[in-house]
């Protein structure tokens, strides 16, 4: 068992996921999106990755197809915003694989200003990102799956911030909060064709980004806020990910799942 503010021991792969085919929107780098796709890659799924930043995502497509099989991994730049792009990334996920088994919406975008100070442009386009974003690709995975008439699972990614409040993220808590009140309803409607809709709510989990876009002192405060003294790695929240994507949650739909150590 870690001490606390240690580390935790990576796990290793169980195949949970064996011969499904997944997508994966924002997985170029490392975080959250990038860590998924290797989760999944490790537990036996194929993997069409998405990202708005084409040299990032071809560098991970090569990345993990060096590591997996080029077989197993393809790659599509997908700005969640167009709804063309949304389009030809499902679509390409379809010829490819022959079937869409699971989803994964990561995309998202955050930033902080306080409400008086926001303007009309910032808080559109971290709604558009995040909550826009996440509505036309889990409308794309549902068209697919109601039509394919196999099912399927989708995983949206939430965040603590969608139910507590921190200044500075109005924009980006009326966001996530819309991903899980979004994840609750269209949960209802896949449920007749037999598709699973759930979330993720992660509070801090660090990756190279955040730390560019996030002030050390934040940092520190919100790692401070943490049961365990530490921030989560990406891959954690990976974990949780896969869970809600296997067989494992099988009567598990409409739900929020934090993944968070806060305890304040």
């Amino acid at each position: 068992m870690n001490r606390i503010g240690n580390a935790p021991e990576y796990v290793a792969g169980h195949g949970l996921l064996t011969g499904r085919s997944a997508v994966i929107t924002a997985a170029a780098g490392a975080g959250i999106g990038g860590a998924t796709a290797r989760r999944f890659l490790e537990e036996g799924a194929r993997v069409l990755i998405g990202d708005a930043h084409a040299r990032r995502l071809k560098e991970s497509e090569e990345a993990l197809a060096a590591e997996f099989g080029a077989d197993r991994v393809a790659s599509l730049p997908c700005d969640v915003t167009d709804e063309e792009q949304v389009g030809a990334f499902f679509a390409l996920a379809e010829r490819l694989h022959g079937r869409l088994d699971l989803v994964v919406n990561n995309a998202g975008l955050g930033g902080t200003a306080n409400l008086v100070d926001m303007t009309d442009e910032q808080w559109s386009r971290v709604l558009d990102v995040t909550l826009n974003g996440t509505f036309r690709c889990t409308r794309a995975a549902m068209r697919a799956m109601k039509a394919s008439g196999t099912g399927g699972v989708i995983v949206n990614n939430a965040s603590v911030v969608g139910w507590r409040a921190q200044t500075g993220q109005a924009h980006y808590a009326a966001a996530k909060a819309g991903v899980m009140a979004l994840t609750r309803c269209s949960a209802l409607e896949a449920a007749e064709f037999g598709v699973r809709i759930n979330a993720v709510a992660p509070s801090l989990a660090m990756h190279p980004h955040l730390v560019k876009v996030t002030s050390e002192e934040l940092l520190t405060e919100l790692t401070a806020r943490e049961a365990f003294g530490r921030y989560a790695e990406p891959w954690e929240v990976a974990n949780v990910i896969v869970f809600l994507a296997s067989g494992y949650s099988s009567y598990m739909t409409g739900e929020t799942v934090s993944v968070s150590s806060q305890h304040a």
